[in-house]
């Protein structure tokens, strides 16, 4: 975990590499997240039949992870920091990650066998899935059915939005349920909306009065 370049301690803030002017289209595609060939879906598991090697360490593992020692990665338009994956050794069955898309933004367009869920924490915002539209905004859940292609949109050109992503897919891919496919990659150009955009590093409430109701 420590050589994981998205865990930065002390600090949340990564180079996003497909940012640099010295880039082509091609490299910057191939620095997302996505464009992994090394991508860790689901861990080993080796040692004697009780287990107890894999047991003792995951009773070693501590069960917090801090938010600012994970830094944001990929951008211009859209961010994420991964919590927790079959990687980092303390889950198996499932994926945790903060998406943050700058005003105006659009996700990349795919598709995948596993299931997922959107908490939206702020901002507004909508779905396109299999061509039907379902608009969101903070508070609400968005759910990613089996099999069907979809793509997730700011729809303000002012205002960032952010959700916190639920999904299986590492239990569906342990169970060689294994198709899922790029239809559209991740935007890597800035867009006039996008430009200057940094990621919030920290929980900015734009959908409720400061005090409570």
């Amino acid at each position: 975990m420590d050589s994981d370049p998205r865990v930065q301690k002390g600090a949340a803030t990564a180079p996003i590499g497909h940012n640099s002017e010295n880039q082509s289209r091609e490299e910057k595609i191939a620095s997302l997240y996505h464009s992994k060939k090394d991508r860790v879906f689901v861990r080993g598991i080796q040692g004697a039949y009780n287990v107890k090697e894999e047991l003792d360490r995951l009773r070693s593992v501590p069960r917090v992870r801090k938010a600012k020692d994970i830094a944001f990665i990929d951008g211009p338009q859209c961010f994420s920091r991964h919590y927790v994956e079959p990687k980092d050794g303390i889950t198996q069955t499932f994926h945790m990650h903060l998406e943050e898309y700058a005003p105006g933004a659009s996700s990349q367009k795919h598709g995948h066998v596993n299931e997922a869920a959107f908490y939206i924490l702020d901002g507004k915002g909508y779905e396109i899935h299999d061509g039907v539209r379902y608009d969101w905004e903070a508070g609400d859940i968005a759910i990613v059915h089996n099999n069907c292609v979809h793509q997730h949109f700011n729809a303000s050109t002012e205002k960032p939005a952010r959700a916190l992503v639920i999904k299986t897919k590492p239990m569906y891919l342990f169970l060689n349920m294994l198709f899922q496919k790029q239809v559209k990659e991740r935007p890597v150009d800035v867009s006039p909306e996008s430009e200057g955009f940094e990621a919030r590093e920290i929980e900015v409430d734009y959908n409720h009065p400061k005090g409570g109701y």
